[in-house]
């Protein structure tokens, strides 16, 4: 199945998941490639003149801008190859990611803005076509915008095919990595807080929490959609509960603020989305041309920031931040859970009922809920320049926000793996019925985690559920 892209309008969030997450294949209109054309024909007359000074296409890069390039300088200047700036390495991203970039890539060529050759706007569209992309490192991206890691994802691209004017430095310039990994955070955290909040309704009715706690009069009450989100999604997967005898007095803060905590997660994705959404249509070229009918004052291109994308790294810092939160609130039931004095259960840990000893569990999850303390700091603009020299003397974050956001997501996916299978043991030792909604759940906890007498370690059965929980996550 192919995709077929006429404007920016189409540079959605749910079409980079198709591109992204599930490999659609993507096609230009004939109306995209006939406006690609004629922006091109544009600027090869634009360059042609001696009054106008464009970076990069003109002049020399970087320090060297102040360098004028005469007609001969400049088609030189456009071959020269770009490896020595794929300079980082480390852990890859995962190809689902890459696939983003390539998609959000187009931003700057479908209306023309980036004056790209007709010819590397296809071979652009290529790289999408299902085969294997080139690896970019998550690390070692310190530079003022992209350039180190589209530099590794369009390396092999510019070694195959012939360079002319800026177009070198529209495949390497811009933002389009930041638009792929806000994406890609958004769309896993619409899924991942949906797993936060199955794993809660089935804590939350293993405790045989007070149904009051989720009421659907709280939502007016409290005054802000997003809880109102929390409130129906564990009201919603507990479905009114076993019908027997309720706890007679409140739960624990922890399962009181869980709407809440839900809320304040849906608002992070909600906010992630919409700049996700933003991102991706963006024109973030530099230079930038203005194409036929948008120019407003003397200058038909101009040098800009839009390659540091500001709001990209914040939106993933909240998501990180709820992690932390719902991580913490996940090994504090989990505990209060196998506590008698507290749940008012009889007693599961298994010193009385020959099952294995779940009290680790909780241990296991601060272990896992301190990291991700640590990793829920906000991050900044980098505190030295990027190279010490020239003019690019502030670092983009955005990929140490996403990979921050990214470990975090995995060890809150952890946690929920551990708390699972304690809300399971409840409901064995006291008989009642897992909610309908949750019987999924339970089942699939069953299966991978199955509590028996057999001597076998629960790390391993832990790990299989959460990699249960993954792959629900990116399907």
């Amino acid at each position: 199945m192919s995709l077929t892209l006429n404007s920016r309008a189409d540079l959605t969030l749910e079409n980079c998941q198709r591109v992204a997450w599930h490999g659609e294949a993507v096609t230009l209109s004939d109306t995209a490639r006939a406006v690609i054309a004629r922006a091109r024909k544009d600027f090869l007359r634009l360059i042609a003149r001696e009054d106008i000074t464009i970076y990069g296409v003109n002049t020399g890069y970087g320090h060297q801008a102040k360098k004028r390039l005469t007609p001969e300088e400049r088609k030189a200047h456009a071959q020269v190859p770009t490896h020595h700036r794929a300079a980082s390495w480390g852990d890859p991203l995962p190809g689902r990611v890459t696939r983003a970039i390539v998609f959000a890539r187009l931003a700057n060529i479908i209306e023309g803005h980036a004056a790209l050759s007709p010819h590397v706007a296809d071979a652009v569209v290529a790289m999408l076509d299902g085969g294997p992309l080139p690896t970019v490192p998550a690390r070692g991206q310190g530079g003022a915008g992209e350039i180190l890691s589209l530099s590794h994802l369009f390396l092999d691209l510019t070694n195959c095919i012939e360079l002319a004017e800026k177009d070198m430095l529209s495949l390497i310039n811009g933002s389009p990595a930041a638009s792929a990994l806000v994406a890609d955070a958004a769309l896993a955290a619409r899924n991942r807080i949906e797993v936060v909040a199955d794993v809660f309704a089935l804590a939350a009715e293993a405790f045989n929490a007070p149904l009051g706690h989720f009421a659907e009069e709280l939502e007016d009450l409290w005054n802000n959609p997003h809880d109102a989100w929390g409130l129906r999604a564990l009201r919603s997967r507990i479905a009114g509960g076993h019908g027997g005898v309720r706890r007679p007095y409140q739960a624990p803060v922890s399962f009181r603020i869980m709407p809440r905590l839900l809320g304040e997660a849906h608002r992070a994705t909600g906010s992630a989305e919409t700049v996700a959404r933003q991102s991706l249509a963006a024109v973030s070229d530099n230079p930038v041309v203005f194409v036929a009918g948008e120019q407003l004052g003397p200058d038909e291109v101009v040098s800009t920031g839009g390659y540091h994308n500001a709001q990209a790294p914040a939106v993933m810092d909240a998501l990180t931040a709820a992690y932390a939160n719902l991580a913490l609130i996940a090994s504090r039931v989990a505990a209060k859970l196998q506590d008698p004095a507290v749940s008012l259960l009889p007693p599961f840990l298994g010193y009385t009922e020959g099952r294995s000893y779940l009290g680790c569990l909780p241990m296991a999850m601060v272990g896992y809920e301190e990291e991700l303390r640590m990793l829920a700091q906000p991050t900044l603009l980098p505190g030295s320049e990027s190279g010490g020299f020239g003019q690019d003397d502030v670092a983009s974050p955005v990929f140490a926000a996403w990979s921050k956001q990214e470990r975090a997501g995995e060890l809150l996916e952890l946690t929920l793996a551990s708390l699972s299978p304690v809300a399971m043991r409840a409901f064995r030792v006291t008989g009642r019925p897992v909610p309908q909604p949750l019987a999924g759940l339970a089942a699939d906890t069953a299966r991978l985690f199955p509590d028996d007498d057999a001597p076998e370690a629960m790390g391993p059965q832990c790990a299989a559920l959460a990699s249960m929980f993954r792959k629900r996550i990116y399907l």
